[in-house]
Order: C-alpha cells, then structure tokens, then sequence
C-alpha cells in the first residue's frame, strides 16, 4: 500500500524549473535514496512534500495516520533541557498517556468516587496499560541510552544541559530523537554531515534493520549504496525511479544514457535525410506528393531530446609565494570559549605538509582552526603563525550575504574583474547562468559552497585551512575538489570527515579524539 503519492508536480523559482510534471509513490517499508547533482532540487522535494513549501501545481497525498519524521534542523532546544529530556520527549503521546495512568490512581483511590466513575476508570485504566505495554514503553531508557550511546551522546553525560553542546552535537540530539519516535517514514537531508565515522557505521546498521519507510539525501556513496533499495534520480526537473542501490542505479542510469544518444543519433540521421528528401523533390511536379507526406512526417514526428549536461567544475587552487618552514607552532595551548576544550597541546604544522583533522562532534577540531589562525583567543598556552603566509579559509557553514546573488557576492571580493570574469569564474566551478543571477539564499547547500570555493581558488595563498568542504558537494564537484587539492602546492590543514575523501590527499591524520593530536 501505498504510504505517499505525487502526482504531477511542478515548481521553480522565478525562471527557473526545479521539478517538473514530478510522479512519486513510496510503499511501506521502501528504503529510497533520492540523488542528483547539486541544485536539482532534491531538498526542494523533501520541503514540498512535508509542507514546508508550496508547489506551483501538482497532488500530494499522504495515507491516513502515516505517523512522518524530518529532521528540522531549525528546531530550538531550549536552555535547562537535558540530553535526557530532550530523548524522552519522542515518547511525548506515551509519556501523557503515563501521565493519565497517575491521575486514575489517584481518582480510584479518592473515596469520593462513585461505583459508576470507577468502572468507566478502570476501564480507561485497562486500554492505557495495554496500549504502554504494546509500546515498549517500560522500556524506554533502555532504547534512550541505545541510540544515545550510537551516536556518542553518552560521552557527555545525559544529564546535560543541551545549549552547551556544539550545534553538529545538537543535531545528533535531534536525530537520535527522530529515530526514537520510530515515524511510519523517515526524511533524512545528509545526515551523515553531521556525523563522526563511527556514529555514521552506527546510523548505517540502524537503517539497514529499519522496518519502516524513509526516504535519504546524501552523496556519501559507501553510506547510500549500504543502506538503500531504491534510487530515485533528479536530473533536468524530472524524477526517475530505479531498483537497486546507487551503483546499481549508476550501471542502469548509462545504459539508459548510452540507449537514448543512439536513438537520438539515429533520430538525427533520419531527420537530415528526409530534410534533404524535401530540399530536393518540393519544387518538382512529379514529387512533390512524395516530398510533402516526408514534410508531414518531420512535422508530426516526436522529437527526442538529450539530458542537457550539466558541466563538471574545476578547483584549480592558485599558489602564492613561498611561506617560512613552519606555519602554525602551538605550545601548551588550551582552546575553547567560556570553558577549555581541551588540555594543553603542543602541535606544528609544516610547509608543505597536508593534514586531516578527524574527531567526534564538539571537540574543538573547528575551534582549533580558528585559534590557530588568530580568529579567536586562545585560554592559554602560545600559538605562532610563520612567515609570509597567505590564508585561504574555508568555513564549514556559512549564513552571510544571503539576498545577494552569486554574481554580486564574488564581485564584491574581486572588484578588479569585469562581469564577464566574474560570470566564467562562477562557471568552472559548476554554476549555471541561473544559479549566477540567483539570491545566495535559495541555492542549495552544495551550490553555496560552490560559490565560497570560487571565492577560494581566485586568490593566491599558501596556506589552505578548510572545515568540512565536501559537506553538501555531490560526487561530481568531491571529485573535482580532490584533483584540486591533489594538484596544489601549498599547505593542507583540513577537518573532514570522509576516509574515501581524505585518505587520498594527505600526508598526515592528526587524531583529535580527546585532543590528543597524535599523528595516526
């Protein structure tokens, strides 16, 4: 049965088509990876069909009582709220009706209360212990700490207040709290983003043994091809159903490719040679009947068209001077804001040199750049930057210069370039002139770091210092991004937490568990 069904669904913005005539059903216990390139509108999708957007046009239609988990990222946990709370609060229905079990004992127990009262308690006694134990509900801390311990929120205490965690340790909150609610469907946009390698192996068993429905966005491959049965593909607004995982739906998806281009060839031979037919016999009495029925033919003929390619982006990083020997020397230093992060550290990053930072959520690796950069203080201990050196920093997220348009942001940082330079930057690294003219706000996670990598590769430095910079990218643009850094000269010093990404490019993984930063 049916749990969800689209039908013919369109949506865009301005000029822009981001689905178009779009047919989708799930069943019950279907495990979907939704994929496509940056922008085409896969997280569009998910906002449409849980209400957070309107469509243009189209049928959305969810079966009765279908029970839908989303991970908001938005949503606010507010300050004196426990980790502990903030789980129980997915069993909210069975915790009130807990709750109404209390005041029944209570009532039972007031000798005021008539026989009559008391046979209708005892009644909505029954149904509420009946319907707790069928829930598992005596069982809830157990599978509070489970899921908690899945996703290493056990290492901070449960008895945590929740606005002193990091905001990648707060979407785990929310996430261990959406898969605890157990919904009928799960709608999961990259949730591997904000994971560590081991809680993302943890997510992966959880999904695998997962009765229920959910739909996945994520270009993590390894994660997707494990975890999903079926592939449903965004490209040029349409949306394509395959069976399988995604290498599956890789093989299909050129096969399909390779079929619609011979067709399209074939389509094109045969176009040119009844254009020729007709250039040739039109003006001849004695053929021109032949050459209108080729005419009616080409008129009434169902042309095919191919997928417009969407181009590949190259990270072409531009090197600067030579920096002094060493680039960052930090002695006993101590990181964090109102409180240390860490125990002193000492560390030395050389020219030359290309680092991974790996660690859990929350333990400063993000915190730890930016000291070392002198963005923010240190609490104590030392930290000295060599000489000459030229910084290229890319942040993990960014929320600035949201109204302007992609055109307008570079432009700004690169005054020296005329439009046309600006628009052929912006385009090596993947933008379409629609994705140039857009608000910065409206692009997809993926597109906007396009446009901060723009930013990056078209100035010189020395020193690349880059958090997180494969979160949101598709596979095309990681691998775009890969040969970039492979190529460059300079110093690496980056967090990322993708072994198939990193273990590629550096020479070195600093292990930043606890802090120790030992190499690995």
């Amino acid at each position: 049965m049916s749990i969800l069904t689209v039908e013919n669904l369109n949506h865009g913005f301005g000029d822009r088509v981001l689905l178009e005539d779009v047919n989708f059903r799930l069943l019950r216990g279907e495990h979907v990876g939704l994929v496509g390139a940056n922008g085409e509108g896969k997280s569009t999708f998910i906002n449409i069909i849980t209400g957070h957007q309107l469509p243009d046009d189209g049928k959305i239609e969810w079966a009765k009582d279908v029970k839908v988990g989303y991970l908001d990222q938005h949503a606010v946990l507010t300050k004196g709220l426990t980790i502990r709370d903030a789980l129980r609060q997915a069993f909210q229905p069975l915790l009130e009706k807990n709750a109404r079990l209390d005041e029944i004992y209570v009532e039972l127990g007031d000798e005021a209360t008539d026989e009559e009262q008391m046979a209708k308690l005892l009644d909505e006694m029954g149904v509420l212990q009946t319907a707790l134990e069928h829930s598992d509900f005596y069982s809830i801390d157990t599978k509070i700490e489970e899921v908690a311990g899945g996703f290493g929120l056990t290492d901070f205490g449960l008895d945590t207040d929740v606005t002193e965690l990091s905001g990648g340790q707060r979407t785990k909150i929310l996430l261990a709290k959406l898969l605890l609610s157990r919904p009928d469907i799960l709608l999961l946009d990259e949730p591997t983003n904000y994971l560590d390698t081991e809680h993302i192996v943890w997510l992966e068993t959880y999904l695998q043994n997962y009765e229920n429905a959910f739909i996945l966005i994520s270009h993590d491959i390894p994660f997707l091809n494990r975890v999903v049965n079926l592939i449903y593909h965004v490209e040029n607004a349409h949306l394509t159903r395959y069976v399988g995982n995604y290498d599956k739906f890789q093989e299909l998806y050129e096969v399909q490719k390779a079929h619609q281009e011979a067709a399209f060839n074939r389509q094109q031979k045969e176009i040119a040679d009844l254009k020729d037919f007709v250039a040739r016999n039109k003006a001849r009495v004695a053929t021109r009947n032949m050459a209108m029925s080729r005419q009616k033919k080409l008129d009434k003929m169902d042309k095919i068209e191919l997928a417009a390619e969407r181009p590949d982006p190259i990270f072409t990083f531009t090197s600067d001077r030579t920096p002094s020997r060493v680039i960052f020397e930090a002695k006993d230093l101590v990181i964090g804001y109102d409180t240390p992060l860490t125990h002193p550290l000492s560390l030395k990053l050389e020219r030359g040199q290309k680092i991974c930072l790996i660690g859990a959520n929350g333990i400063g690796k993000t915190t730890l750049l930016k000291s070392l950069m002198g963005l923010i203080p240190s609490l104590s201990g030392t930290t000295q930057q060599g000489d000459f050196l030229s910084i290229g920093y890319f942040e993990q997220e960014s929320t600035r210069d949201l109204d302007r348009t992609c055109l307008e942001d570079v432009w700004e940082v690169f005054p020296h370039m005329n439009q046309a330079e600006v628009r052929a930057a912006l385009a090596r690294c993947g933008l379409t002139s629609k994705h140039i003219e857009s608000r910065i706000g409206v692009l997809s996670g993926g597109e906007q770091a396009k446009v901060r990598l723009c930013k990056l590769i078209n100035r010189p430095n020395n020193v690349l210092v880059l958090d997180e910079p494969t979160n949101h990218l598709d596979p095309q643009a990681k691998a775009a991004l890969l040969k970039g850094l492979q190529d460059y000269s300079g110093t690496i010093l980056m967090v990322c937490h993708e072994p198939e990404f990193y273990e590629a490019l550096v020479t070195d993984v600093w292990d930043g568990q606890g802090f120790s930063l030992k190499k690995a």
